[in-house]
C-alpha cells in the first residue's frame, strides 16, 4: 500500500503497522455527504424501487416458502463473489440429500450463508443489529469450512490486508487499521450504528458498509458479513417487510466498480462516487427482486390451477419453491402420509407436468420440477438489467 495515494485527511489517516508497511485507520462516521442534484435523484429512484419491492413483501401469499428461492440465491452469489463454485442447483440437490456437482466444502460455505442469514432475521427480534451480532453472523458463516482457522465469531488479534493472491503485508494494495486502531474504529462504528434520523437511510446504509469494510475486522468472510448487514439493516429499519433484497448479483456484475469506489473512499475521500454505485446497485436489485417475485407468484398461481383438484398434491405446490427437488421420502415427512400416498401424490403432480423424474430408477425416485428451478436460477431479464 503507497501512503501517498491515501490524499484525503476526511477519509483518515495513515499509520504505520507493527510489523512496519502503512495502514489506513478510517475516520468515524458520518462524513460531509453533497446533496447534489445527481445524488438525490439516484436516492429518490433507489428509494422508491426498494419501497415497492417492500410492499410486495407484505402481500406474499407465502412469505417463507417464496424467500427462500432468493435467500438461497443470494447464499450462492455472494460466496461465488469470494470463489466458491457451487451453483443453486448444487445446494438444492444438496439439501435434498442428492450429491452435487462441486466440493463439499464449496457448498457448505454456501449452506452456511444461508444459516447465517436466517439467524440474523431471527435475531433482530431479540437483539439490535451490533458488534454482538456481527460476532454471531461470523460464526455461522464459517463453521466448518477452510475459512474456520480465521477464528470464526472473533475479531482479528493480527494484521491483515488486501490484495491479489501471493500478496504480502509490504505489496497489499489496502491494509486496514492495526488491532488497537480496529478495536476503536468498531466502537466508534457500532455507535454510529446506533443513530438514526439523521440522514435517510440508503445512505447511513451504504456508509455503514463501506465503513465495515474498511475496517475489515475478520481474518476471512468481512465481505460475504458486509452484505449481509445491507439486508439486516433495512429489515431493522423497516426498510424492508422481508428479506427480498440482495446486492450480491450486482455486485459481482459490476465487480470492479465497486472496489474501485470503495477505495476511491479511502485514497480521494470520493463518498459520493460510491454513494451513487450503492443506490444504482439497490435500485437495479430492487426492481429486479420486484419482477423475480411477480414471476414466482404466477407460477405459483399457474401450478395450483393444475392440481386444484388434489389436496395432498396442491399442498406440495409450495413445498417445490422451498426446493424443486422431492422425492417420496420428503413426501412423506411433510405430509404425514404412508409410502403409497407419497408416491400417489408425487404421480399426480407428475401427470399435471408439474415434476419430472431425474434418477430413471424404480426404487428411490427422485423429482425435480424444473419450471421452478428455471425461475429461481434465470429470473427473466428485461433492457434494465443492462443499464
Amino acid at each position: 500500500m503507497d501512503a501517498a495515494d491515501f490524499q484525503s485527511a476526511e477519509a483518515g489517516r495513515v499509520v504505520r503497522t507493527p510489523q512496519g508497511p502503512p495502514a489506513f485507520v478510517p475516520a468515524p462516521l458520518p462524513p460531509r455527504v453533497d446533496f447534489d442534484h445527481a445524488l438525490v435523484l439516484a436516492l429518490s429512484r433507489a428509494d422508491a424501487a426498494l419501497s415497492e419491492l417492500s410492499g410486495l413483501g407484505r402481500q406474499l401469499p407465502n412469505p417463507h416458502l417464496l424467500i427462500a428461492p432468493y435467500l438461497r440465491r443470494e447464499a450462492v452469489l455472494s460466496s461465488r463473489i469470494e470463489g466458491t463454485q457451487a451453483s443453486i442447483t448444487d445446494l438444492l440437490a444438496d439439501e435434498a440429500g442428492q450429491s452435487p456437482q462441486v466440493p463439499a466444502d464449496d457448498v457448505l460455505e454456501v449452506r452456511n450463508y444461508v444459516t447465517a442469514l436466517e439467524h440474523g432475521v431471527q435475531r433482530l427480534d431479540t437483539l439490535p443489529l451490533s458488534l454482538r451480532l456481527v460476532r454471531e453472523l461470523h460464526e455461522k458463516l464459517l463453521h466448518g469450512v477452510r475459512g474456520e482457522t480465521a477464528t470464526p465469531g472473533r475479531f482479528r488479534r493480527s494484521q491483515n490486508w488486501i490484495g491479489p493472491p501471493g500478496s504480502t503485508l509490504a505489496s497489499a494494495f489496502y491494509v486496514p487499521p492495526p488491532v488497537e486502531e480496529m478495536k476503536q474504529a468498531l466502537s466508534d462504528w457500532e455507535r454510529y450504528l446506533h443513530r438514526r434520523d439523521e440522514l435517510p437511510d440508503l445512505i447511513q446504509c451504504a456508509l455503514i458498509h463501506e465503513h465495515f469494510e474498511a475496517i475489515h475486522p475478520f481474518l476471512d468472510g468481512n465481505g460475504r458479513v458486509g452484505r449481509l448487514l445491507i439486508t439486516l439493516f433495512l429489515i431493522e429499519r423497516e426498510r424492508l417487510s422481508q428479506p427480498l433484497l440482495y446486492l450480491s448479483e450486482y455486485i459481482e456484475r459490476e465487480r470492479r466498480g465497486y472496489y474501485d469506489s470503495l477505495q476511491r473512499i479511502r485514497t480521494h475521500g470520493d463518498w459520493n462516487g460510491w454513494l451513487h454505485y450503492f443506490l444504482a446497485g439497490v435500485n437495479w436489485s430492487a426492481r429486479r427482486a420486484a419482477r423475480q417475485a411477480r414471476e414466482l407468484m404466477d407460477l405459483r398461481e399457474s401450478m395450483r390451477r393444475k392440481v386444484a383438484e388434489s389436496p395432498k398434491a396442491l399442498a406440495l405446490v409450495d413445498e417445490l419453491f422451498a426446493n424443486p427437488h422431492i422425492n417420496a421420502a420428503r413426501v412423506k415427512v411433510l405430509l404425514g402420509v404412508s409410502d403409497p400416498t407419497a408416491r400417489a401424490a408425487l404421480a399426480e403432480l407428475e401427470q399435471a407436468g408439474l415434476i419430472q423424474e431425474t434418477s430413471g430408477r424404480q426404487w428411490g425416485r427422485q423429482y425435480l420440477a424444473r419450471g421452478v428451478l428455471k425461475a429461481i436460477e434465470n429470473p427473466t431479464e428485461t433492457n434494465d438489467d443492462h443499464e
